[in-house]
C-alpha cells in the first residue's frame, strides 16, 4: 500500500487559513504547520492557519528564524514529501526546499510575474490595477520567480480598499489549490516558466509609506488612501507636531470640481478640501493624532 504523501505547510494570514482548511477537509496528511506568532503591533483582522491546525490536531511551530541548522534538522525529521507555502512571510532556504522530493510550491497574491515580493494586493490597489489574482508556483531561490502551475484572477473596482480587494481575491487561492493539489501530490503538475521580462517587484510596506505627497494627482493620492486605509496603518499628512490620518477621501465630489491651489493648500474647511497636483481631494474621514488638534485655516498648507 502506498503511503499518503506527507505535506509540510508554511503559512499565515487568511489565505493560509483557507488553504490549510481545504487540505484538512480533504483528509490530506499535513504533518505540521510552520507559521508566525501574531505581531502585537499589528491589527490582526484575519483568520490564521493556526486556528485550522489546532482544530485538527496538526502540530504548530513558530520559529523566529526557520533557516537555522537546528530548524533545518527538525524539518528534515518531519520527512516532508511536499512543501506548501501560503502567505508565509519569511524566505525559506534552498536547503529546506530541497527536503521535499515532490517539490516546494507557493501561493502568491498576484498574477505573476507582476507584483512579485511583499504586500502585492496593497501595491496593486495603490497602482490602480483593475485585476488581481492568486498564483501557484514552484519555489526557487529568487522570490516568486519559479514556474507557474496555475493562477486565477478577479476584477476589482476603482474604489475598492485593499481589504475589499483581498476579500474578492481570497476564494481564488482555494480554487487554485483545489484544482492542483492532486497533481502536486502525484508529482504530475504542469509548470510554465515565468516571463521575467514582464516581472515587477515591490518590497514590504511600512507605516511611513502612507505619507501623502500632495504634489501627486488626486487619483494617485486616492489610490494610496484606499490601499492603506483601515485595517492597514493608513495614509497621513503632518501639520507641525500633529498628524492627520486620512482614512477616506473623494477625488471627484461637488466640493472638489474645478478647485485648484498649491499642492497641500486647504481650499475649504467644511467640507475639508485640500489641493493636489492636478486638482483637489475632499477628505471625508479623518483623525488627528499625536498632539492637540490644530486650528485649520483656508490657505494653510499641509
Amino acid at each position: 500500500m502506498t503511503a499518503t504523501p506527507r505535506i509540510l505547510f508554511f503559512g499565515y494570514s487568511e489565505v493560509g487559513y483557507t488553504c490549510l482548511d481545504l487540505l484538512l477537509a480533504r483528509g490530506d496528511n499535513v504533518v505540521a504547520l510552520i507559521t508566525h506568532e501574531d505581531n502585537p503591533k499589528e491589527k490582526i483582522w484575519f483568520k490564521t492557519p493556526t486556528v485550522a491546525a489546532r482544530e485538527h490536531g496538526v502540530p504548530v511551530q513558530t520559529p523566529e528564524k526557520v533557516n537555522t541548522p537546528e530548524w533545518i534538522e527538525r524539518i528534515a525529521a518531519l520527512r516532508p514529501d511536499l512543501i506548501l507555502s501560503v502567505y508565509y512571510r519569511n524566505m525559506i532556504s534552498a536547503k529546506i526546499l530541497g527536503l521535499a522530493p515532490l517539490g516546494a510550491f507557493n501561493l502568491h497574491g498576484s498574477l505573476l510575474p507582476k507584483y512579485r515580493g511583499r504586500a502585492p494586493i496593497n501595491w496593486a490597489v495603490l497602482h490602480g490595477e483593475p485585476r488581481i489574482g492568486m498564483t501557484l508556483h514552484r519555489m526557487v531561490r529568487a522570490p516568486d520567480a519559479g514556474a507557474i502551475v496555475d493562477q486565477e484572477g478577479v476584477g476589482i473596482g476603482p474604489r475598492d480598499t485593499a481589504e475589499q480587494a483581498f476579500r474578492k481575491v481570497l476564494p481564488c487561492a482555494r480554487h487554485v489549490l483545489e484544482r492542483q493539489i492532486d497533481a502536486l501530490l502525484a508529482g504530475t503538475a504542469k509548470e510554465t516558466p515565468q516571463d521575467d521580462s514582464q516581472a515587477t517587484y515591490f518590497g514590504g510596506r511600512k507605516p511611513e509609506d502612507g505619507r501623502i505627497a500632495w504634489t501627486q494627482t488626486s487619483r494617485q493620492i486616492f489610490n494610496l488612501i484606499r490601499a492603506v486605509t483601515d485595517p492597514y496603518p493608513g495614509a497621513f499628512t503632518d501639520l507641525g507636531p500633529a498628524r492627520l490620518m486620512v482614512w477616506w477621501a473623494e477625488p471627484d465630489s461637488p466640493a472638489t470640481r474645478g478647485r485648484r491651489g498649491r499642492p497641500g493648500e486647504i481650499l475649504s474647511l467644511a467640507p475639508l478640501v485640500v489641493a493636489t497636483g492636478d486638482g483637489a481631494l475632499e477628505l471625508t474621514r479623518t483623525e488627528w493624532r499625536g498632539a492637540p488638534v490644530p486650528t485649520l485655516l483656508v490657505g494653510q498648507r499641509l
